[in-house]
């Protein structure tokens, strides 16, 4: 069989995946569960612009990934009846590219900029006009004979989001008139109910003690615990009669190695490396990434918030700790304390 009678398949499972994960996704600030300080802050700043006639004002949702920033960047568009242009850093290069999204937008759209923290530089400082004056200059040739073109853009609103926001200057960060949102993890009664709620969508049967076991290993994310439901409906779906019970949703995560914790591989390679090959710590995260071959952004951005919610991993100024609780998590009897 050819490659190109192979790809069809492949190609019809990622759109499944994808339709799927759309129709998991809220979409009214009703059906959003969690973040409600957020909520209120939005329904609020939403309001105050209609009732004024006005765009609604930039704002940056910042946090862990999964928490939900693309989804309220849709559901604000949603409340004030916006399309939005979905965009991200690394995808805008250079300035002839940021021209070429913002002069194709229409007046009261949305642009969404994910990843907004790998903008580089001339791109950012590209925006700062855009956004506060709706005008964009454009500098045509170089040396002596380069002229600078200003373009007028019509009223949008930017939301932006990252993970990492401290690689944002501060100018670029002054600039979100309407905000800077931090989300924050999920408790366990959220996930449940995000749970509960997404079982519904995909009709899946799952009992409550499956959903508490699902919700305990999904590092209080939601992007995670739907992700771990799918996973524990397809492992009941082989292995037993299509319903979720604890023991086939333990057997699923066992199988993912996902721990009572929720720490997966990595997670525990990197608290391993820093007890075992370096004494607990204190020790640099180039140092870590380069020990366990990954990359420095992957250990920053998915494992260390988790893992310093836990109480696992402590930042200092000389490298990060492992805590008495991941020594005992490892079940590794920690060393007399060190002084820091």
């Amino acid at each position: 069989m050819s490659r190109a009678e192979k790809d069809p398949p492949i190609t019809k499972k990622r759109s499944e995946d994808k339709s799927l994960d759309l129709a998991l996704r809220p979409g009214t600030f009703n059906e959003y569960i969690g973040q409600e300080n957020i909520k209120r802050n939005l329904k609020i700043l939403i309001e105050a612009a209609k009732k004024r006639g006005e765009p609604v004002e930039h704002m940056l949702f910042h946090g862990p990934a999964g928490l939900g920033k693309t989804t309220l960047a849709h559901l604000v568009a949603k409340e004030i009846n916006a399309q939005i242009k979905i965009t991200s850093g690394p995808a805008i290069e250079k300035v002839g590219d940021l021209a070429s999204i913002l002069t194709n937008i229409s007046p009261g759209d949305i642009l969404f900029i994910d990843e907004v923290h790998r903008l580089n530089k001339l791109v950012e400082e590209s925006l700062y006009p855009a956004m506060e004056n709706r005008s964009l200059d454009i500098i045509i040739g170089k040396g002596p004979t380069a002229r600078t073109l200003q373009l007028e853009l019509p009223q949008f609103t930017m939301v932006a989001a990252t993970t990492r926001i401290a690689l944002l200057s501060s100018p670029f960060r002054s600039r979100f008139s309407g905000g800077s949102f931090r989300l924050d993890f999920y408790n366990q009664g959220d996930i449940e109910k995000i749970i509960r709620r997404s079982a519904g969508i995909l009709g899946v049967e799952i009992k409550d003690e499956a959903i508490n076991t699902i919700a305990s290993r999904s590092r209080f994310t939601p992007r995670i615990a739907n992700r771990l439901l799918k996973r524990a409906r397809d492992y009941a779906e082989v292995h037993g009669e299509g319903i979720v019970t604890e023991e086939l949703a333990k057997k699923a995560l066992a199988l993912l190695e996902i721990d009572e914790k929720g720490l997966e591989t990595l997670d525990i390679k990197i608290l391993d490396t820093i007890i075992r090959k370096f004494s607990g710590g204190p020790v640099g995260i180039g140092t870590i990434a380069a020990s366990l071959r990954e990359e420095e952004d992957t250990i920053e951005e998915v494992s260390e918030p988790y893992l310093m919610q836990l109480g696992f991993l402590d930042r200092t100024t000389r490298g990060r700790i492992a805590t008495p609780r991941a020594y005992e998590h490892l079940g590794v009897i920690p060393p007399q304390q060190k002084l820091v």
